[in-house]
């Protein structure tokens, strides 16, 4: 009982500590801070990275922690078929912010349409986290290539 006590004084108490300046496990934060930089022209680099944060809604800022896959000079971020605040975020304004360690890319979200990309994501979905996505209808997921604005 002690430990289940102090797990959630931890998660409680954790993001007001850290100020709420990201995401916080899996409770959304505010507005990202870091250096903003110029997309690089090939997101080869962020290959190895598991989670980044996401901040949408820039009139009153929601950020994430998630998945990202990189395709050469393509990044893609991935909610499957759940319509997550995120998403609702994004369909509503596609302008978002990326914070990749102290660095931040202003980008551009647009959703996949076209199945074969949808099946080179799924690929290197699968190669990098060891599972292909549940749903590979990509007229019923929502992925999206993160693009320079």
């Amino acid at each position: 009982m002690r430990h289940r006590i102090a797990l959630f004084l931890a998660l409680s108490i954790a993001p007001a500590a850290t100020g709420c300046d990201r995401p916080f496990l899996v409770l959304p934060g505010g507005a990202l801070t870091g250096n903003v930089t110029p997309a690089p022209a090939d997101w080869s680099d962020t290959a190895e990275l598991h989670t980044v944060q996401l901040e949408t809604r820039s009139a009153d800022p929601y950020s994430v922690n998630i998945w990202v896959v990189a395709l050469g000079e393509h990044l893609y971020v991935h909610a499957g078929a759940n319509r997550a605040a995120w998403v609702e975020n994004v369909e509503a304004d596609p302008n978002v912010r990326l914070r990749v360690d102290d660095a931040i890319y202003e980008l551009r979200a647009e959703r996949v349409a076209a199945q074969e990309e949808f099946d080179r994501f799924a690929a290197a979905y699968e190669e990098k986290y060891g599972r292909r996505p549940r749903n590979e209808n990509v007229a019923e997921v929502y992925l999206y290539r993160l693009a320079p604005r």
